[in-house]
This record gives C-alpha cells, structure tokens and sequence, in this order.
C-alpha cells in the first residue's frame, strides 16, 4: 500500500484505530465520560482529515474503493451525525445506571462500515460495507439489554437485516453470472453494450439488490417492523438508522446507479417509480393517525425517502445534488426531533406519545421552539432546510418531467402537514396538571439543540454554500 493510498484512506484508519483504542480502555477501566470523550475526539478528527484526504481525491483503492469527493462528503455527513449521536447518548444513558461504553464501540464500527459503503466501487465492497454497518446495529437497537422493548426490536430487526443480505447476495451473484465481474466501471460497460448480455440474469438480479437495499431504507413494500424498531430502540439509537444507516445506504445506491445507468433499463426505471409511488403514499398515510411520535417519525421517514428517490430518477446532474441536499437536511431535521425526545426522557422512560408534549411550550419554550423548528422542516415550510429540500426535489423531478410522482409528492406532502401540526398543537395547547417539569437540561444536549436548529434555519435562508460543496462533491461522482 503506497503513501497516497494511506492518505486517502486516513478518515477510515483514524476510525478503525479510534474503535481499537475505545475497545482497550474499557477493557481495562470503564469509565463512561472517558470512553465518550474518546469517541468524540476520534471521530472530530477522523472528520478534520477529510481535508487531507482531499488533497489526494479522486484515488483508487484497487479494486474496492474509490476515495473521491463524493465519498468524502458523504463520509462528513456520516462523522457529523455519529457525533451528534455521541453527545445525545451521554446525556441519554447518563440518566439510567450500569455501564454503557461499549455502545460507542460498535456505533465506531457501524460508522467504518457506513464509510465503506458510500466509497465502495465494487460488490463486494458493498456487501462487506453494509454488513459492518448493519450487525453493530443489531446491538445498538437492543441497547439497554435490561428492558424488554429494546430486546424484542433489535431481534426484529435481525430478522429484517438477514433478509436484507440474503436478496442482496442473491442479486450480486445473478448480476456476476451475466455480467463475469462485480467491479462497477466493468458493470457499465458491459451494460452499454445490452444486446451481447443475458437480460433474464440482468434484471432479475437487479430487482434483487434493489430489494436488498430497500429493506436498510425502510421503503415501501420492504418497511415491516420498522415502526417497531423505531419505538423501541432508544432515541439515539433512532435518530442513528434515521440518518447514519439510511444516508449511507441511499450514497451508495445513488453511486451504483449514477455509474451504471440502470435506470436506462425500462423495467428497472419502473420498479424505483412504484416504490417511490408507494413510499410516499403509505409512509403519509400510515404515520396520519399514529399516537406515539416515534412510530408516527418512522411512517415519515418512509415518505421522505420516497421524496429523494423522486429526485433519484431524475436525469442529469441536478437529480444527484437534489438527493443530496435532501439528505442532509433530512439528517440535521431527524437529529434535532430524536434529539428533543432523548433529552426529554427520563431514567423511567421516553416521552414518546403525543399527549406527553401537551402544554410543554408553557414548561420548556425553548425545547418546544426547536421541536417546532424540526417539525416545520419535516412537512417542508419555508425558511427552514425541508423547505430548500423539497424545493429542489421538485425542480429536479420537474426537468425530467416526473409529473405523476410530482403530483403525489405535493398532495402527500399536504397530508403529511396534518400529523406534524398534531404534534405542534399539542405543544402549545392547554398545559396539562399531570406535566411535571424534568430537571433543568445539561448544557451539552441545550447547545446542541440549539447548533442543529441554527444550521436548519441557515440552510433555509442562505442555501447557496453548502448546494455549491454539495455541485462539487457530485461532479465527482464516478
């Protein structure tokens, strides 16, 4: 390995060590502010040398990853949120007894393993990428080990996450059987050239990754038991799959078919149209009358990601900058709302139904405000980052002359505000004598409620830096 290929791949070393390091301190004293304190440090300069690594981007790691400007933002995305995710845990887990440091140990692999994904280059990179990303979810889902809601989601999930790999496997080794190779640039070609190729092994293994890929996504009709992994994960947890699993499933799946052209293949094109179709629809209409947020958040995330694959199908450059500015501003809205909810909680429990927020305004305007924020941001009004999200999407469905799923997504969209508005209502109406006021708030999850809204609202009023870093991390895309 050259000194080029140890520079590009310095933000994954810095993790890889950073999980080692954390996994020796506990094993020889557990300390929880020292294994987060670890944590954090290594991931804030894991994400710092993703300017050196830039300096040697677009690199090939023969034959599995491609180090460009594509992964490296997306790895940004995925060290910001894991970060977040650090912060929120402490104070989470702070509030209940027993030791919880080997939490940050596998959220560091899920983080490796997310990496992986969005600079994967190659089948097997993937599939190894989405398999270290996943099985330290299964821990993370059923963490704390002592309740029972937690156990029985993580084993639902499992379920969901063996599914997921066994159509994944099936649909590479069809997509090898036709094609002789899993590298990605040798994809592409062999399908420019579609009549030399048996199109009976083709699609079929297509569909079979899509299906793969769609169980991590949580699209509709591969979304079973996703609601009841979001509610009984803890909010962390939730807001971690929310952003970290999704986001980095959603890069790749762009990356694979932004440089195979797939979606030239009629049949393939249709399958996306469907699933968008049904994400949004289901994902709406689900999440309407759902009394507990968690649950009611999970039916949205669906809808959302039904949203982005609208901008998916979209040719041209502006369907990949579309998708990736949605992401983001998906990640720093789901952060926010799992956020308010995880430094509600208590050592007795999440506030997680809807009643629970009546009449906070009155007790908590702060936390009620940024609630609102992030709320607002979700059903796309203006002057947040949904509102420039959503925008942008429909532009990009526009130039494609998408219009069907236009029309669907405006019209769900207008259901959606419903159950978002509930949840508003509820926060400013009557305050409720039951309501007793937590502990004044650590100032820690205070400030980082506070960044996360200030950035949404900045990505709703001045979008311009951040969709010319996301037009140069796309021009990359290879």
């Amino acid at each position: 390995m050259s000194a080029t290929d140890l520079k590009a791949l310095l933000p994954l070393l810095i993790v890889t060590i950073t999980a080692v390091l954390a996994m020796l301190m506990v094993a020889i004293r557990r300390q929880h502010r020292a294994t987060v304190a670890l944590t954090f440090g290594g991931l804030a300069i894991a994400f710092a040398s993703l300017w050196v690594a830039a300096g040697s981007a677009p690199h090939v790691v023969p034959p599995l990853l491609t180090i460009d400007r594509y992964a490296l933002f997306y790895m940004g995305l995925i060290f910001a949120a894991s970060m977040v995710f650090v912060l929120l845990s402490y104070d989470y887990f702070s509030k209940l007894e027993g030791d919880h440091d080997e939490l940050y140990i596998v959220m560091l692999v899920a983080t490796l393993g997310s990496s992986v994904l969005v600079a994967s280059t190659h089948l097997v990179s993937l599939f190894l990428g989405l398999e270290l990303l996943s099985v330290p979810l299964y821990v993370m889902v059923s963490y704390p080990r002592t309740r029972a809601l937690p156990v029985e989601a993580g084993l639902k999930y499992l379920v969901l996450a063996a599914v997921s790999a066994a159509f994944l496997l099936f649909g590479i080794a069809l997509i090898y059987a036709a094609v002789g190779s899993m590298e990605l640039s040798r994809l592409a070609t062999a399908l420019s050239i579609r009549e030399q190729l048996d199109l009976r092994l083709i699609l079929p293994g297509m569909v079979l990754l899509v299906t793969g890929l769609g169980f991590k996504l949580a699209l509709v009709p591969f979304h079973l038991w996703t609601p009841d992994v979001y509610e009984g994960a803890p909010a962390p947890v939730t807001a971690y799959i929310a952003t970290v699993s999704k986001g980095a499933t959603l890069g790749v799946l762009l990356r694979f078919f932004h440089a195979t052209q797939v979606l030239s293949i009629p049949s393939i094109l249709l399958v996306f149209w469907l699933i968008a179709m049904a994400s949004m629809l289901a994902g709406n209409l689900l999440a309407l009358l759902q009394p507990n947020i968690k649950r009611m958040l999970a039916y949205s995330s669906i809808a959302h990601l039904g949203y982005a694959l609208v901008a998916f199908q979209a040719g041209g450059d502006l369907g990949p900058s579309a998708v990736t500015f949605y992401l983001a501003a998906y990640f720093v809205t789901i952060l926010g709302a799992f956020g308010v909810i995880s430094v509600l909680s208590n050592s007795e429990g999440e506030r997680a139904a809807i009643e629970d927020y009546r009449g906070l305004f009155w007790h908590r305007p702060a936390i009620a405000a940024i609630f609102t924020a992030m709320l607002f941001s979700l059903a796309g009004i203006p002057l947040t980052a949904g509102f420039i999200g959503k925008f942008y999407v429909v532009a990009a469905g526009a130039s494609s002359a998408i219009w069907s799923l236009l029309i669907v997504l405006v019209v769900t969209s207008a259901i959606g505000l419903f159950y978002y508005l509930r949840v508003v209502v509820a926060m400013y109406g009557r305050a409720e004598e039951r309501y007793e006021p937590e502990p004044r708030l650590r100032p820690i999850p205070n400030l980082l409620l506070a960044g996360l809204t200030v950035f949404l609202l900045w990505l709703g009023l001045l979008p311009g830096t951040f969709l010319r870093l996301i037009r140069d991390a796309v021009g990359g895309l290879s």
